[in-house]
């Protein structure tokens, strides 16, 4: 499958874009129905965490994804560009999906990230100086259409 790329201003209304978005690209990449509502609620999940923490620091910013399929598998990634030494944006970035599960705080960061690790089958946070990236995949039964 090809890589698709979308960004959108960090609007929460456009949140609900992405995921018809994502939903509609997964379900041609092989994604089983089954699995289309967790891809499409972990997807909107790491998007509205992107697009608060553009709206506090950086509003002009757009919120990226990237769409992929391979080796039967669908990965989406979110990336926010929020910079300097608050690269979460005042949200909690745990490296490890696992830590989600037990000990988050009362920040509902902290909660979505849970529900991504909760939802996506593989889940990869990563806070950079550059921002955060959530990269997340679910198996792929069929060969992709795209």
């Amino acid at each position: 499958m090809s890589t698709v790329e979308l960004s959108f201003s960090a609007l929460p209304v456009h949140v609900r874009t992405a995921r018809l978005i994502v939903t509609a690209v997964a379900r041609r990449s092989g994604v089983a129905e089954s699995l289309l509502d967790e891809v499409r609620l972990a997807v909107g999940e790491a998007c509205s965490r992107a697009v608060e923490a553009h709206r506090r620091h950086c509003p002009d910013e757009p919120v990226r994804l990237e769409l992929s399929g391979a080796d039967r598998r669908f990965e989406v990634t979110v990336s926010d560009t929020v910079p300097g030494d608050d690269t979460a944006g005042g949200l909690s970035a745990a490296q490890d999906p696992e830590e989600l599960e037990y000990g988050f705080g009362e920040g509902t960061a902290e909660l979505g990230l849970a529900v991504i690790a909760g939802l996506a089958d593989d889940v990869e946070i990563a806070a950079t100086p550059k921002g955060v990236q959530i990269r997340m995949s679910w198996p792929a039964e069929a060969e992709a259409t795209i």
